[in-house]
């Protein structure tokens, strides 16, 4: 029989994967909530009451969604109505479940500047700092759990919380004259809306501090060279950089949307948990793609070749 210690530690274990597993596994679950004082809505009414801009989203029929910052005359700088569209819409995202792939850009040319300023030195106490941390931490984190297979398409600037934004994709394709600057050293603070901790994920913590300090400063070769862009695209123009965006995406988002988001909830949950709690998630999207439709017609495929 199990002793008590060992039955208890067997429950903190199983506690632990049940709260890990609805982080990963079941989407719309923050990190953050009223126990860690953050209390969203008192927030959202002081974000409404800076507008300015807007979030889009266009969903296309191959499954790709194409989601826009778009405030062109601050170089799509977040206002706070912004910040409370980008968490709108990935909810509709999260809720999408035809989607297998997304485009993050920036209208007219330029990926994001970071935060609009008015709405900084609205939000200038401590107190405001974390809540609002909180909130964007909580909206990018389901971003980048999304199962979708995502990229962020940079043209012109990614500064401060714009360079916070493409770390939250899977991947980054850069224009020949783009550049991704985390300038928040020069602003008095830290990266707070989970770029930092993402940083160190994608290109490791000794080039993540030299991006974070200034030292290295990422145009699109230098990003290329360290891993954290995957290419840098042929074309400036807008039109046709989104073009050259979606057939690099295809590559990825060819197949049925059951199986490419189980195969991108698999690798979420990889980079995340431990070995033996990715297992179990793993083992999990197993049961939702076996004897499925998409298994069935390639199994029956495969048996007239080998007739």
């Amino acid at each position: 029989m199990e002793s008590k210690q060992e039955m208890a530690g067997n429950l903190l274990k199983t506690s632990s994967l049940t709260v890990k597993k609805k982080l990963l596994h079941q989407m719309g679950v923050s990190l953050y909530n009223t126990s860690h004082g953050f209390h969203e809505e008192e927030l959202k009414k002081k974000l409404q009451q800076f507008p300015g801009g807007s979030v889009d989203l266009q969903k296309e029929d191959s499954g790709i969604g194409i989601l826009t910052l778009n405030n062109p005359s601050k170089m799509n700088a977040f206002s706070g109505v912004m910040m409370l569209q980008l968490l709108e819409r990935v909810i509709e995202l999260e809720n999408w479940t035809e989607g297998k792939g997304l485009i993050v850009r920036g209208a007219e040319n330029t990926f994001s500047s970071g935060s609009d300023l008015n709405a900084v030195k609205a939000l200038a106490t401590p107190e405001d700092g974390l809540v609002l941390c909180m909130f964007m931490q909580n909206t990018l984190t389901r971003l980048m759990r999304l199962p979708l297979i995502s990229v962020a398409l940079i043209q012109g600037r990614a500064l401060g919380g714009g360079a916070e934004v493409t770390t939250a994709c899977d991947f980054r394709l850069m224009t020949a004259e783009s550049e991704i600057r985390f300038v928040h050293k020069d602003m008095g603070i830290i990266p707070s809306w989970g770029g930092a901790t993402r940083l160190i994920k994608i290109i490791g913590s000794r080039q993540a501090l030299k991006v974070l300090s200034g030292a290295l400063k990422l145009d699109s070769k230098k990003a290329l060279d360290i891993g954290m862009a995957e290419e840098v695209l042929q074309s400036t123009d807008e039109t046709e950089c989104l073009r050259e965006a979606r057939e690099w995406l295809k590559q990825f988002t060819r197949g049925p949307p059951e199986v490419i988001r189980a195969l991108k909830t698999c690798v979420s949950s990889g980079k995340e948990l431990c070995f033996e709690e990715a297992l179990q998630i793993e083992k999990d999207l197993v049961g939702t793609v076996w004897g499925g439709p998409a298994n069935k017609e390639a199994i029956a495929r495969k048996g007239k070749f080998n007739k």
